[in-house]
């Protein structure tokens, strides 16, 4: 049970962050949510309030490791521990490398790599010193399977992959903390905006058309996770929907 634990989301402004952090505060958490677009939180804080859940609500751009100390000092100051991370926040800029659009490689890598690790530095030490915690990192089946246009994004979520499985070994039997790795397929979210390839226009409207997973699926198979006993580890969780191929 998640009941009275606090749980801090990054990218908590839209799609899966954004239903993360009502599923878990309906099962009874303290949510902690970060996110550049204050107004998209500030109507999360709303949602959540107004359903009798407790939230913080903070600025965050999860590139500056300062801004993730400041987010995770902000929701130990005001309910004194920090028992769950959700490294969500993610871009999906895809493009062909040939068209070398280093600023939008450079971005992915600022977002899905050192984002995930400024993050998890943040509440870590925390963690150690009560020993327990859960921390989940949002991968992709990208994460396992590479496309054409997907090299640059396949290996931040590779690396999300392999940094897990490195988290997990540390951390998990000596201290008492649990990691798990999410790897979505194709989700109804705000992360195709991101392309600005025009070659991949019709692969956009393709998944667009998908009958896609929801980000409430993804918040489900996190819930999910977070609540299972304290002696089982949910280490990954592949979630595709069914009329996803690869």
């Amino acid at each position: 049970m998640i009941k009275g634990k606090v749980a801090a989301i990054t990218g908590a402004s839209s799609g899966i962050g954004y239903a993360t952090a009502l599923a878990l505060s309906k099962a009874g958490a303290k949510i902690a949510a970060g996110a550049r677009r204050m107004d998209r939180l500030e109507s999360l804080q709303s949602e959540i309030v107004k359903a009798g859940g407790e939230i913080l609500i903070h600025k965050l751009d999860v590139t500056k490791k300062a801004e993730c100390d400041t987010f995770v000092d902000a929701a130990v100051k005001k309910w004194g521990a920090l028992d769950i991370l959700v490294n969500n926040a993610g871009l999906m800029p895809l493009s062909f490398f040939k068209n070398l659009k280093i600023d939008e490689w450079d971005r992915m890598i600022d977002v899905n790599i050192k984002g995930l690790l400024y993050c998890t530095a943040a509440v870590i030490t925390h963690m150690l010193a009560k020993k327990s915690g859960h921390i989940v990192n949002i991968s992709s089946v990208a994460g396992r399977v590479v496309f054409p246009a997907g090299s640059v994004y396949c290996a931040t979520k590779h690396a999300v992959a392999a940094l897990s499985e490195g988290l997990r070994q540390e951390f998990s039997a000596r201290s008492n903390i649990r990691v798990t790795c999410i790897e979505p397929g194709v989700v109804a979210t705000e992360l195709t905006n991101t392309i600005t390839e025009k070659a991949l226009e019709k692969f956009v409207e393709s998944v667009k058309q998908m009958e896609a997973l929801q980000a409430e699926d993804i918040a489900n198979a996190i819930l999910f996770a977070v609540e299972s006993p304290a002696h089982m580890n949910v280490n990954e969780i592949l979630i595709r929907p069914t009329t996803q191929e690869r």
